[in-house]
């Protein structure tokens, strides 16, 4: 990638995602066709969504980019750009902004320790709440605290830490009781977006996800850790494409946070869902046949199932011993201070 020295002052986050593909758009480098969405732009810039949802929202008013029928924008004008092409954006020749020079030099560093992080904190979540000890992470690591202060901001926005009242960054509890209320949130969010997407589905999409349910459904083997994507597809490919942004980014949020919940469970031992996958296949078929209300009503009560599933397993959880090894930059919160 190519690096612009051409700018003097720094601009507003979004000011610079929006020159910065405004230009790539302009030249070419992003292909017409490029299915442009908001996660992999917001880690290419080192930046949350916000500022790339607003970038977006320019370019779509120039009419450098487009709505489609599926999630996120296509490159080029509507009418006149080629069939959507699934890319890896960072993998393109982007020229990208002087000002964020140092953004994409950290972006690597966070990426190097943050799978590893998440695993470590996820693996606690369900025995009680624990400190996260700022130093002793940036040791083991052999990073700044700005670059674990970083990741641990980024977890934050996924909600999988936080920081007490005494301003230490804190992890968990997992409880029945916050899977509950995530749960709640579903019910509340998803069949709204569902029923504000479905203008944006289209026949030949929905038959191809049924067939992946079905085949998966009727025994067709299934990778380790599969069946757990599978089981959130409806939600990706079909409630996600909401054009309700905000409503978009509420539902991803809180599907994220039950993500990880699942990811407790599953790192402890305890099976995945198959029951999802035939409740989904129905909720396509449903869609299929133009019946909008009774696939969201279908998805609530789909949703309750997950729930009651989810907290029969937590029962499970309630009696497995605290593990004797945990990440050495973790604490009970109870512990006496650094």
């Amino acid at each position: 990638m190519a690096e612009d020295a051409s700018s003097t002052a720094l601009p507003r986050r979004y000011e610079v995602v929006t020159d910065a593909l405004r230009r790539n758009l302009v030249e070419d480098r992003i292909p017409g066709g490029t299915v442009l969405l908001e996660g992999p732009l917001a880690d290419l810039f080192g930046l949350s969504r916000a500022p790339v949802q607003r970038a977006l929202a320019q370019l779509e008013s120039e009419g450098l980019i487009h709505r489609f029928d599926g999630r996120g924008f296509l490159a080029g004008q509507r009418g006149s750009a080629p069939p959507p092409r699934r890319i890896d954006i960072a993998a393109l020749d982007l020229v990208l902004p002087k000002e964020a020079g140092q953004g994409f030099r950290n972006r690597q560093t966070w990426r190097r320790i943050y799978a590893t992080v998440e695993a470590d904190i996820t693996r606690c979540l369900v025995f009680g709440q624990y400190r996260i000890v700022e130093t002793e992470l940036a040791e083991l690591f052999d990073v700044s605290r700005t670059i674990v202060r970083d990741v641990l901001g980024r977890l934050q926005e996924r909600r999988l830490v936080d920081k007490n009242a005494s301003s230490h960054w804190v992890a968990g509890p997992l409880t029945a009781r916050s899977i509950k209320d995530q749960f709640e949130l579903r019910k509340i969010l998803e069949p709204h977006g569902l029923v504000s997407a479905v203008p944006y589905l289209d026949h030949a999409g929905l038959a191809v996800l049924r067939d992946t349910l079905r085949a998966a459904e009727e025994g067709a083997p299934v990778a380790k850790g599969r069946l757990t994507e599978l089981s959130n597809l409806f939600v990706n490919d079909i409630v996600l494409a909401t054009p309700n942004l905000s409503l978009r980014d509420l539902i991803r949020r809180n599907l994220h946070t039950v993500l990880i919940s699942q990811a407790v469970l599953r790192q402890l031992g305890l099976p995945e869902d198959p029951a999802s996958i035939a409740e989904q296949r129905m909720m396509v078929e449903l869609l299929m046949h133009g019946a909008v209300d009774a696939a969201a009503s279908m998805l609530s009560t789909h949703i309750e199932a997950s729930k009651l599933r989810t907290i029969a397993q937590m029962k499970i959880v309630a009696v497995i011993p605290q593990p004797i090894s945990l990440a050495p930059y973790l604490r009970p919160a109870d512990a006496a201070s650094e």
